[in-house]
């Protein structure tokens, strides 16, 4: 049974469609990623599926929770982590975890506890009374993470997870993600211009363009479909997407990568 469906789900702004008529179904503990160039609809969706952003039209579930009439019970059953930087960096890690432990409304009694498994879970025991300014980028990314896990969400949701960080981390944070769904079984979308990333972590990717899926299935089976035993996903993604594999894109979104990566580094 499909943990996250999406129906004929729609986003226009000012006459413009952003996200069209998106039909998916996420079974649950499944890492699925979502692919394509800047503008093909990829955080539009993320927003919708989050509640931050309303649809125009069609329907989704999250959850068993429909994302409109029941936004509340959504927000409650995810974890959502953004691609900018929102450990805050005056405070330790200890102390930006229970600030989440208390908006999740974690009961007092099993707050300590919790803060200290998910510390030991993410390799921050030693730093968590460490400030968060003195990480480095992969230790925030993995504080973040452990921030949205802390109510042990069903569905996490990760924007541009290993944006800014270097190999090294970014390896590191692959990880934790994997364990993750191993440990908790937790159902993962991800949105990322990393085809590596997205060859290595997700069971299923869709490739979006023009707001529309234009492929998805097994790195391994878009991969086949295409023929020949050297074809790659960047292979994919360029047949699919119709446009190179960048992970740039307008001013605003190199400004935004730039600054995450200023923040991490």
């Amino acid at each position: 049974m499909a943990i996250l469906e999406t129906k004929a789900l729609t986003r226009c702004f000012n006459g413009q469609t952003a996200v069209d008529a998106l039909t998916i179904a996420v079974e649950a503990g499944e890492v699925i990623g979502l692919l394509g160039p800047n503008g093909a609809g990829k955080t539009t969706t993320l927003k919708m599926l989050t509640t931050l952003l309303p649809p125009t039209s069609g329907t989704a579930s999250v959850a068993g929770f429909d994302i409109v009439r029941q936004a509340r019970d959504v927000r409650r059953a995810i974890g959502y982590v953004p691609q900018l930087v929102s450990a805050d960096g005056s405070l330790t890690g200890y102390e930006n975890l229970l600030i989440f432990a208390k908006l999740y409304d974690i009961p007092r009694a099993e707050r300590q506890r919790r803060i200290h498994d998910a510390l030991a879970f993410i390799g921050l025991t030693e730093a968590g009374d460490r400030m968060v300014r003195e990480y480095s980028g992969g230790m925030i990314r993995r504080l973040e993470i452990a921030q949205s896990m802390l109510h042990r969400p069903r569905v996490l949701f990760l924007d541009e997870p290993s944006a800014g960080l270097d190999p090294v981390a970014r390896r590191s944070v692959w990880e934790h993600i994997e364990e993750l769904r191993r440990e908790y079984g937790t159902t993962i979308m991800i949105t990322t211009h990393l085809m590596e990333e997205a060859d290595h972590l997700c069971h299923r990717v869709a490739i979006m363009h023009l707001g529309r899926v234009a492929a998805i299935g097994t790195p391994a089976a878009l991969k086949a479909s295409l023929g020949g035993d050297q074809t790659t996903l960047d292979d994919v993604f360029v047949h699919y997407a119709g446009g190179i594999v960048e992970s740039g894109g307008g001013y605003r979104e190199v400004s935004r990568t730039r600054r995450t990566a200023e923040r991490l580094g």
